[in-house]
């Protein structure tokens, strides 16, 4: 019996993956910053809880078959929902956006999602908004991200430019950044049909 539990044991930790520790810090905007390399003294280590509440499990398939589905690259969705809601489902900002993805009661009707609160519904519903911007600005991932934020007339209004609002300039910076972490993610995770045995 100790055997058998003993080799239970061993066989979990061989074939659990590694994960680097998770670091986190709230600025003085109440925007949460992630990180696994903490180079700012302000980080502090998560639990293991917290490190994987958020989204890795209960979000990454759904976020991936609306990325197919809407042809939108999935660290793209997975940026706007980190800058928007930090992963929350039942984030509800002071303007009204609501959700994952903090839809706004208009958008959330045009893109016929009848429950934001519903974190597969909103991740289509906004994950469609993307793919719509994406095709109202030529592709220009700037300009989709600053629309998604201060919306398309404004981004039309200034020229087809990044609207010179500070929120919407900082936003812009913020997705990006969190879209190259999460395209760094992707490029490091090995398809389990080409891992080595």
């Amino acid at each position: 019996m100790i055997r058998a539990f003993i080799l239970s044991l061993l066989l979990i930790t061989l074939t659990a993956p590694v994960m680097a520790d998770i670091y986190k810090f709230v600025d003085k905007d109440g925007v949460a910053h992630f990180t696994n390399v903490p180079v700012d003294p302000r980080f502090e280590a998560l639990g293991w809880e917290e490190k994987f509440e958020r989204y890795i499990g209960a979000y990454e398939s759904v976020i991936q078959k609306m990325a197919t589905r809407y042809r939108v690259e999935p660290a793209l969705i997975k940026a706007v929902i980190k800058a928007e809601s930090n992963f929350d489902p039942s984030a509800l900002s002071r303007k009204g956006a609501i959700g994952l993805m903090q839809l706004m009661p208009g958008t959330a009707a045009d893109m016929n999602v009848s429950d934001p609160y519903n974190p597969h519904q909103n991740i289509e519903g906004g994950t469609r908004y993307l793919r719509y911007l994406t095709g109202l600005f030529d592709n220009d991932l700037k300009l989709v991200v600053a629309a998604y934020n201060a919306g398309e007339n404004a981004v039309i209004k200034y020229g087809r430019s990044i609207p010179p609002y500070k929120e919407t300039r900082e936003y812009v910076k913020r997705v990006i950044t969190y879209l190259a972490s999460y395209r760094k993610e992707a490029s490091l995770k090995i398809p389990t049909r080409f891992a080595k045995n």
